[in-house]
């Protein structure tokens, strides 16, 4: 009975955060709004061409009392990243204020991003560079070294997992949704521009229309759907870690 009561005070505190819905996604705004679009597509656009799923997850702190090796290997499988049947998925999981990240690798993918490599990508182009407070050239320098390390291993069809769950296409309807929610911020934007000043502001706390033009936060694409959708990925802790 007494092991018991020590056991679940650590299941408690252990959270495992819902699948993202980018493959960079930035929770704790370690990086501008504009980089995490761009990092976004150039890993949106390597999985069209390699079928490769590689995400990025920033969040400030690990939430659990295990070891952050046994944490992100049961997150990257619970999010199931790469695709079925090839297991292609690697994830690159950064947490600010700990001052830890670590690379996920999955099965199929292990060939090209081994253990060693991982720690090289760690050590050589990331923390260096975080060390500095550059964290914006290290995330880079990192998805960059993923992305070499893996192209050509596999071959795309041209969609991503999310393009096909979609059809690739907007239905009828799903045109006739987009133009109502346009002509609605129209009219909205038109509304604010009669009271100079004001600002109307979205669910997430993001500006909408500050007088004119799209701002965002700072953490993911930006985009409706989402770009990121698991394809059923397994993961048996390949990878490697390092702190800053």
């Amino acid at each position: 009975m007494l092991g018991l009561w020590l056991v679940v005070p650590l299941r408690a505190a252990e959270v495992i955060p819902a699948a993202p819905r980018d493959h960079f996604n930035d929770y704790a705004g370690l990086v501008s709004a504009g980089t995490a679009q761009v990092l976004d597509a150039e890993l949106t656009q390597l999985e069209r061409d390699s079928s490769n799923q590689i995400v990025v997850a920033i969040y400030p702190h690990m939430t659990s009392e295990s070891s952050i090796e046994d944490y992100t290997v049961r997150v990257a499988q619970a999010w199931g990243v790469g695709q079925k049947g090839k297991k292609n998925g690697a994830v690159l999981f950064i947490f600010s204020t700990d001052h830890k990240l670590y690379i996920q690798v999955g099965y199929g993918l292990e060939g090209v991003l081994p253990d060693a490599l991982c720690k090289q990508i760690i050590a050589n182009e990331i923390t260096p560079r975080f060390r500095t407070g550059d964290y914006t050239g290290g995330v880079q320098a990192g998805v960059h070294a993923l992305i070499a390390a893996t192209r050509g291993e596999y071959h795309g069809t041209g969609q991503t997992v999310a393009d096909g769950r979609t059809g690739g296409q907007s239905s009828p309807l799903q045109t006739m949704v987009i133009i109502f929610v346009f002509g609605v911020l129209f009219f909205v934007r038109w509304a604010a521009s009669r009271n100079r000043g004001s600002s109307v502001y979205g669910r997430n706390g993001r500006t909408i229309f500050p007088g004119g033009g799209w701002s965002g936060g700072g953490s993911s694409s930006g985009r409706g759907g989402g770009s990121f959708s698991g394809g059923g990925g397994s993961f048996g802790g390949g990878g490697a870690g390092g702190s800053w």
